[in-house]
């Protein structure tokens, strides 16, 4: 959660590195998955710390700027729910429980819902760092998810996983004890020996 202007620089920064953005002008300009994030984390800021009427009434404000560029992307992401490092990946229907908490470095797709269960008081998951949920992935009901693990395409998650994993189907289950982090590294080390070869 973001509760000082280190926090908030620190959140933007690993933000623009996950979204491996260059910080130019034409980005800053054109890119609107950049646009929002930027906007959720000054809303996130202000809203955390504001402490009288100017500074409440500013966060009214970019809540508004933030439902705006989410309405217009297609986003429906709630403040202090993301940890540093959110990359999404396309403009497209993505909606969030407000009460939900997803860690560090979430890579996230078009078509996704995280919420809450039946009840309409039950809890919302939480999920770990490193992160990757694919498209059209329903994650529902008081869960957890570890720490890298990647959410495939469609899955409906709705128990606890642990860490490392891969999960795919309906209901999801464990299809490979690895998760993204460790498919990032063997791609790299693949991608490194195949040039090496040549």
């Amino acid at each position: 959660m973001i509760k000082t202007k280190s926090d908030y620089y620190h959140y933007l920064e690993q933000d623009r590195l996950a979204l491996n953005l260059k910080g130019t002008l034409k980005e800053r300009l054109t890119h609107d998955i950049w646009r929002f994030e930027k906007a959720l984390r000054k809303l996130e800021f202000v809203k955390n710390t504001a402490s009288n009427i100017v500074t409440k009434s500013y966060a009214v404000y970019l809540q508004l700027r933030v439902r705006k560029l989410g309405r217009k992307l297609g986003f429906s992401i709630p403040t202090n729910v993301f940890g540093p490092g959110l990359s999404i990946a396309h403009a497209g229907t993505i909606v969030i429980n407000g009460k939900c908490k997803i860690g560090a470095n979430c890579r996230i797709h078009v078509c996704v819902n995280v919420g809450g269960g039946l009840a309409k008081k039950a809890n919302p998951p939480v999920i770990g760092d490193n992160c990757y949920i694919g498209p059209g992935a329903k994650i529902y009901g008081d869960i957890t998810i570890g720490n890298n693990v990647a959410i495939g395409a469609n899955a409906v998650v709705n128990r606890t996983f642990g860490d490392n994993l891969t999960l795919g189907g309906i209901p999801a289950q464990v299809i490979a004890e690895k998760g993204p982090l460790d498919i990032l590294k063997k791609s790299r080390v693949n991608l490194t020996s195949d040039s090496g070869s040549n």
